[in-house]
C-alpha cells in the first residue's frame, strides 16, 4: 500500500472515531435527558462533530482550548475522560469539575481544557489573555478559542481580536457558524452574512471552511496553528456548519419553543459523520471494520453512564467550598 494513501487513511479513521464517539455521547445525553435522567440543561453538539475533531486533531496536549455553553464536543476531541464528563453532566463527586460545573462548566487541565462557560462570548477574551500568558512567557503553546456565531456580535470579540492581532498572540478564533444564535437566524441578527471580514478588520488571516469536512477543517487548523506557534500571530476560521437538535435540550423540531424551519432537511445529507465513512470505504476501508470502531465507541459511552450512575454526589457540606474563603 501506497505510504501516503495509508497515512491519509488513517487520519480520516481517527477523525470518524473522534466524530463517533462525540455523536453517540450526544445522542446518549438526549435520551437521557427524555428519560429524565439528566436534569442540568444540555446544549447538544450533534450535526457539528467534524470542527471539535478536526481543530483538536491540529493540537497538543500543551495548548488550550475554551469553550461556550456548547462545548462537549470539544472536551471529548481534546482528549478529556468521558467517564469523567458522563459524571459531570449527572452532578456527581467523580466528574471532571467534581460535580459542581454541569454540563457547561467543564474542564481538564491535565489536556489543555481550561474552561468552558455558558456566557455568550465569555471565553474569548480567556483565550486571548492565554495566549498573551504563553508570548510573555516564551512559551511554544496555543490557545483556541471555540465560539458560536452569536457571539461574534458581542463587543469582546472584536476586543480580543484587536488584542490579539495587535501583540501577534499565538490565539485561534474558532467560529463554529450554525447559522442560529439561540433561534434567530443569522440574517434576522446581521445586515450581512460576512463574518470572516472581521480577520481583514483586525489584520489578521480569515478563512471561511466546510465546517462538515472533519479533513478541510483539520487542514485549516494546522496552518492556523503552525502560524500561531511560530510568532506569526492570529487566526480567524470561520467553520460553517448546522446543529440538528434546538438550541438546547433534545428537541428537533422545536428551538426555545420556536418552530424552526425546514433548513434541517438541507444539511442531514451533509453528515459529517457519513462523508468521512464514504471517503474511508473509497480509501478501502472494509464496512465491518468501521462498523466495529462504532461498536467500541458505543460501548465506551455505555461504559460512561455506568460510571456516572455508580458515582456518589457530592458530600452535601462541601457545598461552600471553592465559593468562600476556609479558614
Amino acid at each position: 500500500m501506497d505510504t501516503g494513501a495509508f497515512d491519509h487513511r488513517h487520519l480520516l479513521t481517527s477523525l470518524f472515531v473522534t466524530m463517533h464517539r462525540i455523536r453517540i455521547f450526544e445522542e446518549v445525553l438526549a435520551d437521557l435527558m427524555e428519560a429524565e435522567k439528566i436534569h442540568t440543561p444540555c446544549h447538544l453538539y450533534i450535526g457539528q462533530e467534524a470542527i471539535a475533531a478536526g481543530v483538536c486533531a491540529a493540537l497538543g496536549d500543551e495548548d488550550s482550548v475554551w469553550g461556550s455553553h456548547r462545548s462537549h464536543g470539544h472536551y471529548l476531541a481534546k482528549g478529556g475522560e468521558m467517564n469523567r464528563l458522563m459524571a459531570e453532566i449527572m452532578g456527581k463527586a467523580t466528574g471532571c469539575s467534581r460535580g459542581r460545573g454541569g454540563s457547561m462548566h467543564v474542564f481538564d487541565s491535565r489536556v489543555g481544557i481550561l474552561g468552558t462557560v455558558p456566557l455568550v462570548g465569555a471565553t474569548i477574551p480567556l483565550a486571548t489573555g492565554a495566549g498573551l500568558a504563553y508570548k510573555i512567557q516564551n512559551q511554544a503553546r496555543v490557545a483556541v478559542a471555540f465560539l458560536g456565531d452569536g457571539a461574534t456580535e458581542e463587543g469582546v470579540f472584536h476586543e480580543s481580536m484587536n488584542l490579539a492581532a495587535a501583540h501577534r498572540l499565538p490565539v485561534v478564533f474558532v467560529v463554529e457558524n450554525n447559522l442560529f444564535a439561540s433561534h434567530l437566524q443569522i440574517l434576522e441578527r446581521r445586515a450581512q452574512d460576512n463574518i470572516v471580514l472581521s480577520a481583514a478588520a483586525h489584520g489578521m488571516p480569515g478563512e471561511v471552511l466546510d465546517g462538515n469536512d472533519a479533513q478541510a477543517v483539520r487542514m485549516a487548523a494546522l496552518e492556523a496553528v503552525a502560524r500561531a506557534r511560530n510568532g506569526q500571530g492570529p487566526t480567524l476560521l470561520e467553520a460553517r456548519t448546522f446543529r440538528w437538535r434546538g438550541h438546547v435540550g433534545p428537541s428537533w423540531d422545536m428551538d426555545v419553543g420556536v418552530q424552526r424551519n425546514d433548513m434541517l432537511q438541507e444539511w442531514l445529507p451533509r453528515d459529517p459523520i457519513a462523508q468521512t465513512r464514504t471517503r474511508l470505504l473509497d480509501l478501502g476501508a472494509k464496512p465491518e471494520e468501521l462498523d466495529a470502531l462504532v461498536g467500541q465507541a458505543r460501548a465506551e459511552v455505555d461504559a460512561s453512564v455506568r460510571f456516572g450512575e455508580e458515582s456518589p454526589y457530592p458530600d452535601p457540606e462541601t457545598v461552600a467550598d471553592h465559593v468562600f474563603v476556609n479558614n
